[in-house]
């Protein structure tokens, strides 16, 4: 530990309820936050740098995946687009080939756009406060905070789901977690807690993060371990199980999809999703939401469906959706297709994919896990 962190003196009574908002010079918790961030909290992550680029990066790979898989991603991502101008310069199937996996597609076509945004209207360099940040596509308030912090070390506050467990676990923050006054409660008790020095952000805001992700944990909360145990009025009102409350769940959408597989000569053919709905810009085996759909395009494209095997279907979950996907095969060599129907789908609508090709293309997860088989 460096001699220069003053040890934590705790006032002899700790008042009963802490109020929601401090304006003592430092408060306690940024203070124990740093201190444990630095000695405790993760410090070796490939993605903790000034470089806004690889900040950036890391942020919305980490906006809805773990740690763990990011580190899987983020080095072969850096390797394919070293630079916010490579990245720009890519085209959307590079982009997507490479995130196929982290899910949320939106993040990486969101992705693509701002690196282009920053290449033409910052020239190259990407801007230095949260508010132009946040006009950068996918970047919100949180993100823009956190690379605003990490990379420039402005006083920003980040307030993404872990920040906002302890926050309300710290202070007993009690109340609905879709209710916008509520949240705009927390992000001005975030504010009001940010450490004075600049150069403290960085620590400050990883402290947070790695707060909410090893120790103040949604369920098994390990208390005994955490900096906070002496103030958390949670822990004091034995309240941690209960905040923050939980959202309502939304409704589970049950969908029933079916995948007309069409190979020939050991190629399948796919074709790039449209730019909207579920697996947006990804290359997949044409989709069609009921079985008549299916035999409708099987006629107009020639193809002979009577010769088609259905496979067993697959479970797949998404957000909001459990998805049951019904893959029909049809295996035809030039001959028994008479090349007619197959020739006219060689068209500008999909291409012939090889096997050894399939890395290229960024596909569904499903997709690709079942052309492996």
């Amino acid at each position: 530990m460096s001699h220069n962190n003053p040890p934590v003196c705790l006032p002899h009574r700790q008042p009963e309820n802490l109020p929601t908002q401090h304006h003592h010079t430092m408060p306690p918790f940024s203070t124990r936050l740093i201190q444990w961030q630095r000695q405790h909290g993760r410090n070796n992550l490939p993605w903790q740098t000034r470089d806004a680029y690889r900040v950036w990066l890391s942020e919305i790979m980490l906006q809805q995946t773990q740690v763990a898989t990011v580190l899987d991603y983020y080095p072969r991502f850096l390797a394919a687009f070293p630079s916010v101008q490579a990245l720009a310069a890519a085209s959307q199937d590079q982009v997507l080939s490479l995130w196929a996996g982290l899910g949320y597609y939106s993040r990486a076509r969101n992705l693509h756009a701002a690196a282009q945004q920053v290449v033409e209207q910052h020239g190259g360099v990407f801007p230095s406060t949260r508010a132009e940040l946040e006009t950068l596509k996918g970047v919100g308030r949180s993100t823009a905070a956190a690379i605003a912090a990490f990379a420039y070390h402005q006083r920003e506050a980040i307030l993404d789901g872990n920040v906002k467990r302890v926050l309300c676990r710290v202070f007993a923050q009690d109340g609905d977690p879709a209710d916008k006054a509520f949240e705009r409660q927390l992000w001005a008790l975030a504010e009001s807690l940010l450490p004075e020095r600049p150069n403290d952000m960085p620590a400050y805001t990883q402290g947070l993060m790695d707060l909410g992700a090893t120790l103040c944990t949604r369920s098994k909360p390990r208390c005994h371990q955490c900096p906070m145990q002496s103030i958390c009025q949670a822990h004091a009102q034995n309240r941690t199980a209960e905040l923050p409350r939980k959202k309502s769940p939304a409704a589970v959408q049950q969908q029933t999809l079916y995948w007309l597989i069409i190979e020939r000569n050991h190629a399948v053919w796919l074709h790039k999703r449209p730019q909207r709905g579920i697996w947006a810009g990804l290359w997949c085996a044409p989709t069609f939401n009921s079985l008549a759909d299916l035999q409708r395009f099987a006629a107009q494209h020639r193809i002979p469906f009577h010769h088609a095997t259905e496979l067993p279907a697959i479970q797949h979950r998404l957000t909001h959706r459990q998805l049951e996907i019904i893959p029909y095969r049809i295996a035809a060599d030039l001959g028994s297709l008479k090349a007619e129907g197959c020739n006219e789908m060689q068209t500008a609508t999909g291409e012939w994919v090889t096997p050894q090709k399939f890395a290229q293309y960024g596909m569904p997860k499903p997709l690709a896990k079942l052309l492996a088989e």
